[in-house]
């Protein structure tokens, strides 16, 4: 039987080989799968003939979307578990994230105020986007009414995934795949321009260490307390307090899996010198969020170790805007101030995760 395209999925493969990245593009980050390790059977073939069996390992890797997409999409990634299922911990990072299965149904999570645990079967690839808060797709509903939900894309979209879902599902490659939902998304992004901008700067300045109050930051914008927060409510699905608090524990995971020197008070170090060039007031009350959004400690949450993350993922994609907008107080006599450079160093510990795989559900971070 002949396989037929329709009009819509031939403009997607158009814009996707226009915008596709160098063919390198597809080996980004610290782990890459072989094509041979994702049959599904787990079985391959020896020199001699025989019969071998090929385990497959989980990865997780996150890549910079598309030029076109870099004001609204904060990263693009590709996971796949291996011969165990893989239980995710899922953290707010104050954005939406797609999740596309491929060969499954493919889901929106909105806002999320606290961990989702979520176990995923052996042997799934998945594609995903995450996007930066106030800047999701164009949606039939305020975010507001999507915090800490799961939806079926279908509900939201209705055909049109149906159509996308078909594209995906004979891209032939996750790599692919990707290229097909970005594509999608750039042609939506283009055509609806339902961003709000006004709230798109709230965002900027709301980014970790970079303190402002409410208040002062409602002024600066020319609104009312009530007016920002209820345009926030709408276009990020959280107030502003509760924005704030999200992007200022994103920049402590960023600092800490960064490795960066702390700038706290004179004398102060590790995790209680993070905690306080973040914007804590100490370090118990980065524990208190920590536990608030994670549902774990901090140390449990870093694997025992402020340089490395039990998961082993490479997020230094996801993490590069929240450090390249910091700004630290050198060591020298004229105290003139320097941007850090985000690209020192590789980012390991997931903005929205902290994985293990498993062969039955546990809510764990190691």
């Amino acid at each position: 039987m002949r396989s037929t395209v329709t009009t819509r999925q031939l403009r997607l493969i158009t814009v996707a080989v226009r915008y596709a990245p160098p063919a390198d593009w597809g080996h980004v980050g610290r782990r890459h799968v072989p094509s041979r390790s994702a049959s599904p059977s787990g079985l391959g073939r020896s020199r001699r003939g025989r019969l071998a069996r090929i385990t497959v390992t989980e990865s997780y890797v996150e890549r910079p979307p598309w030029s076109g997409l870099a004001g609204v999409v904060r990263t693009v990634w590709i996971q796949r578990t291996g011969d165990a299922a893989y239980v995710q911990r899922h953290l707010p990072t104050g954005g939406v994230e797609l999740h596309f299965p491929i060969g499954g149904a493919p889901q929106l999570v909105g806002p999320l105020t606290g961990p989702v645990v979520e176990l995923i079967a052996a042997h799934t690839t998945i594609v995903g986007v995450r996007f930066f808060p106030g800047t999701a797709p164009p949606l039939p509903t305020v975010l507001e009414d999507l915090v800490d939900q799961r939806l079926a894309l279908t509900d939201l979209w209705g055909g049109l995934v149906d159509r996308l879902v078909g594209a995906i599902a004979q891209a032939g490659t996750a790599e692919r795949a990707l290229m097909f939902l970005q594509a999608h998304l750039l042609q939506e992004f283009r055509s609806a321009g339902h961003v709000d901008l006004l709230v798109r700067d709230a965002v900027k300045m709301l980014m970790p260490w970079q303190p402002v109050g409410i208040g002062t930051l409602a002024d600066r914008l020319a609104l009312s307390p009530s007016q920002l927060r209820r345009r926030c409510l709408h276009a990020v699905g959280l107030s502003p307090k509760v924005l704030q608090r999200t992007l200022r524990f994103q920049g402590f995971l960023a600092l800490a899996q960064a490795g960066v020197a702390a700038t706290g008070r004179p004398g102060a170090d590790g995790m209680a010198g993070l905690s306080v060039d973040v914007g804590y007031a100490d370090q118990a009350h980065l524990s208190r969020e920590c536990l608030r959004m994670t549902g774990v400690t901090p140390r449990r949450l870093l694997g025992g170790s402020i340089e490395r993350c039990a998961c082993g993922h490479d997020h230094s994609a996801s993490y590069r805007p929240f450090l390249a907008t910091r700004r630290v107080r050198p060591s020298t006599p004229d105290d003139a101030p320097i941007v850090q450079d985000s690209s020192s160093r590789g980012l390991i510990v997931s903005s929205s995760c902290s994985t293990s795989p498993t062969s039955a559900p546990r809510s764990t971070a190691s």
